[in-house]
């Protein structure tokens, strides 16, 4: 099948803050990048790539996935299309973010139909690397595509706040690194030698972690919700702390050391940006962390209690059941992760 085949082609699946009260107190005076912190845990593994030598006419589905995709436009023409935004011209040098696996379609041009991939040749190269190449005589397009899955949770408010397609260029003048970066990726795609994948793979983490930071910085003040609680120095420390490290036992104590506040004034603080308590939060974070790890990593349900802290694998199942609504066996027998958690708010 040509999903399936995309799938295949595409396809990429990939330290501790203070963990007692008294570390968190002694260190809440000093400052904290809480976005610079979760980003620590952005790291592309087991990656795949395809890189693409397509000849005009083309046009290649890419089918709604849960990981984050990009594409890179080393020579063109390319074009992409989704239901949102319709078709968009990308020039050379261009790179987009689909920060969450939307459904959309690369082509030589916007009149070109049908899913070229079963007629493309599929090479696997190693190391998780593929070339796909379309023969013929029209103009050459060359593509660096992949797709990643983020090594943990961290980020997953985050990526459900942003929009469906972010093109590189159009943040590329907040961050004077984002332009040079581009340009390297091009000039390594262009004359692929030993070792080019993992150098596009580094470049492309870079990139991609520097993009989403140009995004948030880019999109307001706004004074509730999850964006608004990572910008504030005393909660968004305690955001990127929680998230670093779920199965740790926080306290309301050791949390509100950690943001240097009262508990009295870190409880309300952290309920008036986010919407609801520290404990809540973290019991919901701790049960889409659950998710993947009995669906996608086929933990059992007592490995998962014991990594998320619980005491018994009978609290964490009545746990997960009355935030999920599911218990934790179905997720695991079904390999299922997807927990619909909103951190959007």
């Amino acid at each position: 099948m040509i999903v399936s085949l995309a799938c295949r082609t595409f396809g990429v699946y990939i330290g501790k803050m203070p963990t007692n009260s008294s570390e968190a107190s002694s260190h809440s005076h000093i400052p904290m990048d809480a976005l610079s912190e979760v980003l620590q845990d952005f790291r592309l593994s087991g990656v795949s790539y395809g890189r693409c030598e397509l000849r005009h006419p083309w046009n290649i589905a890419f089918p709604q996935q849960a990981f984050l995709r990009f594409h890179f436009v080393s020579q063109g023409p390319c074009w992409i299309h989704t239901e949102a935004e319709g078709w968009q011209e990308l020039r050379e040098g261009d790179l987009v973010l689909l920060p969450q696996g939307t459904a959309h379609r690369l082509a030589s041009a916007p009149d070109v139909v049908g899913d070229s991939l079963d007629g493309c040749q599929v090479t696997n190269l190693g190391s998780n690397v593929c070339e796909v190449v379309r023969e013929g005589t029209g103009a050459a397009s060359t593509l660096f595509c992949g797709s990643m899955a983020l090594g943990a949770c961290a980020l997953n408010p985050l990526i459900t706040l942003m929009p469906a397609i972010i093109k590189g260029c159009d943040v590329a003048g907040n961050d004077p690194i984002v332009g040079p970066l581009l340009a390297a990726m091009t000039a390594e795609a262009a004359q692929p030698q030993m070792g080019s994948a993992t150098i596009l793979s580094r470049m492309a983490d870079l990139l991609t972690a520097r993009l989403i930071r140009c995004w948030v910085h880019c999109t307001g003040a706004s004074t509730t919700g999850w964006l608004a609680a990572i910008r504030d120095p005393h909660i968004g420390r305690v955001l990127a702390a929680m998230h670093r490290d779920p199965g740790h036992n926080w306290t309301l104590e050791s949390l509100a050391g950690l943001a240097g506040q009262s508990r009295s004034i870190f409880a309300e603080r952290f309920s008036a940006i986010l919407g609801e308590g520290p404990a809540r939060y973290l019991a919901r974070l701790r049960m889409q962390l659950a998710g993947e790890l009995l669906g996608q990593n086929g933990m059992s349900v007592a490995e998962v209690a014991a990594r998320l802290g619980y005491e018994s694998e009978a609290s964490f199942a009545r746990a997960f059941k009355r935030i999920t609504n599911v218990s934790p066996g179905v997720v695991r027998r079904t390999n299922s992760g997807r927990i619909d958690i909103n951190f959007g708010f």
